[in-house]
């Protein structure tokens, strides 16, 4: 967490710990600005503020081999774990600096978060976004009480804006990063979870750029029991953490993707404080395909009724993509840490996602442009029980024989297999059929 305000004498207290930017901190003072301690202190001020959320066995363990266990924190009041520890952090400040109130400049689940338990709190809170921000996403952080500006066309307008209102007024500003405070209380998760769930073999964590929730988790879990295994999951687009891993130092100027999809997958904020610790407590890191997240999320909305965003799916997706065989057989716990996908986007994602488990397929045959022809096709997908979806007919632009008519059907299967049933019994009949590729 950055703090960064005229008043940060005021701070001294609270945040002594936090790491100094120039400065490079060694494994022996980065283990003494979160210890155990710190974070059970974490967890027993915070305890009323948030929610206690499940870790609960799922039915996908028989698909995958093993008993897992999901750590469901999509359940916080704003859909993020990030709750935890933003909730400790402004505990702890001064009171004098909470009459003052605090300042953010994103449309983050940080951010929401901060909006929420300040308010909560009765701290003046504001939060700056550039114009291009889904009015959803404003809407949302006015909802939880905060005084939402917006301004400039980018989010380094907002964030230059920001720090100008804190200077001017004295307000706090709040950047996420890898504070002592608030990494003890994300590893309030790790807690839980160990409390929750006796004799756990691993525990799989969203990783990428942020990875306070890694790094203050993999501290208490470790502790409790070094011999669990704690396992970092981030995406093959942007490897951000294995590539700081090493190097030894946080990476810069990373090519990171936008798209609100990714949210804090794809981010490069984490500090040294995190990947110190990421580098000496976990176990592995892996990264996965955008499109093993995608069947993850459609995975937890069929069979846990969970609708989550990218960084929620990310760590089943390791188990989805087969990157962790070693887990077979073993009770392992699964992070699902946000929930705050767009609804446009949910509509995008679970439409690709169904393609990409063979679950839609579309075809395209010229059948003659008679009576009865077309039901004969419908009477074959019938007795192949596939559901149609979609079926067009082109007569202008057919390009073989005349007095035919090309359909194109977009039609929803069950699997695989019973995908490959169909295309067999329509080639039987049609040996022309064309296959859309995905």
């Amino acid at each position: 967490m950055k703090i960064v305000s005229r008043n940060e004498e005021l701070l001294r207290d609270a945040l002594s710990c936090l790491p100094q930017p120039s400065s490079r901190t060694s494994l022996t003072s980065c283990n003494k600005l979160i210890r155990f301690e710190d974070i059970s202190a974490a967890a027993f001020k915070i305890q009323y503020g948030v929610q206690k959320t499940p870790c609960m066995y799922s039915r996908l363990s028989k698909q995958y081999g093993m008993d897992i266990y999901l750590k469901k924190e999509f359940l916080q009041y704003t859909g993020s774990v990030k709750e935890r520890g933003v909730l400790y952090l402004l505990m702890s400040l001064p009171q004098d600096q909470q009459r003052k109130g605090v300042i953010v400049a994103s449309d983050s689940n940080f951010s929401m978060a901060v909006a929420y338990h300040a308010s909560e709190l009765r701290i003046p809170v504001f939060v700056i976004v550039c114009t291009s921000t889904a009015p959803a996403r404003v809407k949302m952080c006015r909802e939880y009480g905060a005084m939402v500006i917006s301004y400039g066309t980018t989010a380094k307008d907002s964030q230059v804006h920001a720090r100008r209102l804190a200077q001017e007024n004295g307000y706090l500003y709040l950047e996420e990063e890898d504070s002592a405070v608030y990494l003890s209380g994300l590893g309030t998760v790790g807690l839980e979870m160990y409390e929750q769930v006796p004799k756990l073999d691993a525990v799989i964590f969203p990783a990428g750029g942020h990875c306070g929730l890694l790094a203050g988790s993999a501290a208490a879990l470790k502790h409790l029991n070094p011999h669990i295994s704690i396992i970092g999951v981030e995406s093959e687009s942007f490897p951000v953490l294995q590539q700081s891993l090493k190097a030894g130092h946080p990476a810069e100027d990373q090519a990171c993707n936008n798209h609100h999809f990714y949210g804090d997958v794809s981010g490069v904020c984490f500090g040294s404080n995190s990947l110190q610790l990421t580098g000496k407590l976990v176990d592995k890191v892996v990264a996965v395909r955008e499109e093993d997240i995608l069947i993850s999320m459609l995975r937890l909305l069929e069979y846990e009724r969970a609708t989550v965003d990218a960084e929620g799916a990310i760590g089943l997706a390791a188990l989805v993509a087969g990157k962790l065989p070693e887990l077979k057989g073993k009770r392992v716990a699964v992070v699902i840490c946000s929930g705050n996908l767009e609804l446009h986007l949910l509509q995008q994602c679970i439409a690709h996602a169904l393609t990409l488990d063979n679950r839609v397929c579309r075809f395209s045959l010229v059948i003659s442009d008679c009576p009865g022809d077309m039901s004969k096709l419908l009477e074959i997908l019938a007795r192949e029980e596939a559901r149609v979806l979609d079926i067009k007919q082109e007569r202008t632009f057919v390009t073989s024989e005349l007095f035919t008519v090309e359909v194109i059907c977009t039609v929803e299967t069950r699997d695989k297999i019973h995908t490959a049933q169909l295309r067999n019994a329509l080639l039987e009949r049609y040996p022309r059929t064309v296959w859309t590729e995905r």
